[in-house]
This record gives structure tokens, sequence and C-alpha cells, in this order.
């Protein structure tokens, strides 16, 4: 017996027979695991990394942009604040465009130049040669249309004039106008809520359209003012005035108290276009809104003319309207100028208030 026959074989060490493999051939796997691996590829598995691979895994990639991974969200947070004014100024730049360019912006604005024409024609054919109407002379009384009796003397009068003649209802009118469709407008033609998509805001969104409506309310009074210089510098002469305090004063300041009569007036129209706007937030119809506005405006002034309501009418916002006759005072009288302010800053705050209290929880649904 031979001695691979009578000694037991271990598996570890079982030689390699043709019984393993079918074909007679040993598998290249089985013959030599470890032959074609020398010591040096041992110690170092991976032939192609180099040490300086192995400490910077990511070789495109410097250490400043492996330090801070977000590196390119940094410049979105760092102008949130000035991007709010940003979106204010832009979303008010907006609105104005919209405002201006609508047709019925212009034809308000129209109407309100054609009236200083109407005025100044009706007075020049009244006069026939455009001398003296001779009724009132200095014209005293603190009333606008007393202006008229000077404006054969001087066409600066009929800026004065033209105002006093627009200011009870033709001015109101227009920001009743355009205040009431202010919010309502947009409800009712569906873009509010797509006005609201943030970083607008409701907030935001209200402050714009009141500046807005501020704006027009400067522009329409300026309007008025200047059609009644050019309709007046075409039809009677233009130099020195006379005040209703019966001093001269030269045509440059005649100019800038213009100019000062015309601020107040718009200044006196807060107040209208603060109600203006609160009536457009309980509404979705901007025609409602607009006709809501128009019809309180003319219902103060005809109780501000009842004399059993003298001891409410000092609290109507229409009461101290005509008060910038006084800035055509030497010296100028400043208390019902001061009056009139004051109630128009009241009037707009508390509006104002009650429109934000009001937009700002409303469920918007269009």
């Amino acid at each position: 017996m031979s001695r691979a026959e009578t000694e037991p074989v271990d598996d570890d060490h079982r030689p390699r027979s043709a019984e393993s493999d079918p074909s007679g051939q040993e598998p290249a796997a089985s013959r030599s695991p470890s032959r074609t691996r020398s010591p040096s590829e041992i110690r170092s598995p991976s032939r192609t990394r180099s040490p300086s691979e192995i400490r910077s895994p990511s070789p495109s990639r410097s250490p400043s942009q492996t330090r801070s991974p977000s590196r390119s969200r940094t410049p979105a947070r760092l102008p949130s604040r000035p991007r709010s004014w940003t979106w204010t100024l832009g979303l008010f730049r907006s609105e104005l465009l919209t405002t201006f360019r609508r047709w019925r912006t212009l034809a308000l604005l129209g109407v309100l130049a054609s009236v200083p024409v109407l005025v100044g024609i009706a007075v020049r054919l009244e006069t026939g040669d455009g001398g003296s109407g001779g009724r009132g002379g200095g014209g005293g009384g603190g009333g606008g249309p007393a202006f008229i009796a000077q404006v054969t003397n001087n066409g600066l009068f009929l800026v004065f004039t033209a105002l006093a003649v627009t200011l009870p209802f033709f001015l109101p009118m227009a920001i009743g106008v355009i205040a009431g469709d202010a919010i309502a407008g947009e409800a009712n033609a569906g873009t509010l809520r797509y006005l609201l998509v943030a970083p607008a805001g409701r907030s935001r969104l209200l402050l714009a359209k009141y500046a807005t409506v501020m704006t027009f309310c400067l522009v329409a009074t300026l309007v008025v003012a200047l059609s009644a210089l050019t309709v007046g510098a075409l039809l009677f002469p233009l130099g020195d005035l006379t005040t209703i305090s019966g001093t001269r004063i030269g045509f440059g300041d005649g100019l800038l108290r213009a100019l000062l009569i015309a601020v107040v007036v718009a200044l006196s129209l807060t107040g209208v276009a603060a109600l203006g706007l609160f009536v457009s937030t309980l509404t979705g119809s901007g025609i409602a809104a607009m006709a809501t506005t128009v019809g309180l405006l003319i219902t103060v002034q005809i109780l501000d003319q009842i004399p059993q309501l003298d001891a409410l009418q000092p609290y109507f916002f229409s009461h101290y309207w005509l008060s910038f006759a006084d800035l055509m005072r030497e010296p100028v009288y400043w208390d019902d100028l001061q009056k009139n302010l004051g109630l128009q800053a009241l009037y707009a705050a508390f509006f104002g208030s009650a429109a934000w209290a009001r937009f700002t929880t409303k469920d918007v649904t269009a």
C-alpha cells in the first residue's frame, strides 16, 4: 500500500486532481491565488492613486470649496433687507403706470383740465374787453369764488378760482373713483390674489395703492393749476397781483403762492383718499366702491351746509377745504390751514388703519 493511500488527506492540503475540473485543467483562480501579487502590491493596493491623491480625494475642488460647501447660497441671503424696499418701490411704480395708463384716468384728468378753460372763457365773455368786471375790487372774504372778481385784472387769479371751483366736487369725485377702484377693481378683475403672491404682501400692496392715489391727487391738482395758468395767460394780463388783504405782491411771489395752494389742496384730499381705500376693501365690486365713495362725499358736503349741524361741521373733512384762500392774505392766516391739515391727517390715520385691518384679515378669493 502506498503512502498516499494510507495517510489521510487534509482538505486544506488536498492535491488538486483532475476531478476538480472535468476538463482536466486547473482553474486560473485556483492555481496560485497569491503568486500574481508582489509585496509592493500588498502595501499599495492601488498603484494609480498617489499619496497626494489620497490626501485630497477630489482634485477638482479646492480647499476653500471643501470648507464652504454652500457657498453659492450666501449671496441670496445678503440682499434680504434692501429687497423689501426694492419690491415696494417696484410695486409702487407698477401701480403708478397701471393707473395712469387707463383711459378712465386720462378722461378724469381731461375733465379736470377743461374746467379752468370753461371758467376763463365764461369770465372773458362776461367782461367783454377783458377789463375789470367791477364786482368787488379788492376781493375781500375768505371764500375761493371771490377770486373771480380779480381774474380780469390778473390771469394768475384764475388758478385760485379754478381750484376753488373744482375742490368741492370735481377733484373729490376723481379721487373717489381712483381710490374706490384700488382694491375692489382688482378683486373684480380677478387679479388681486396674484398681486398678493410673496414677496408683495398685503400691507405693502395697500401702502402702494394709497401712495398711488395720493400721487394722483397731486397730479390732478397740478393739472388744474397749469391749465388755469395757461388760460389765464392767454385771456388776461399777468403782473403784480393784489392779495385779499389789499396789499400788492410781485408776480414771482404770486407763482410761489399758487404752487403752495396747489400742494395744500392736494393734501386736503388725503382724508378722501383713505376713505375711498377703506370702502374699496369692503366690497369686490369696483363700481359699487366708487359709487359709495362719491355718495359719501356728496352727503358730507350737504351736511356741512345745514346750519343746525354747526356743532358737528368742524369735524367734517370738507369743512376747511377753502381755507387755502388764507394763503393769499398778507400776512397769511395759518389757523384754519392748520386745522384743515390736522383734520385730514386724522381722517387718513383712522380710515387707513381701518383699511389695513380689513384688508389684512380679508379672505381673498378672486
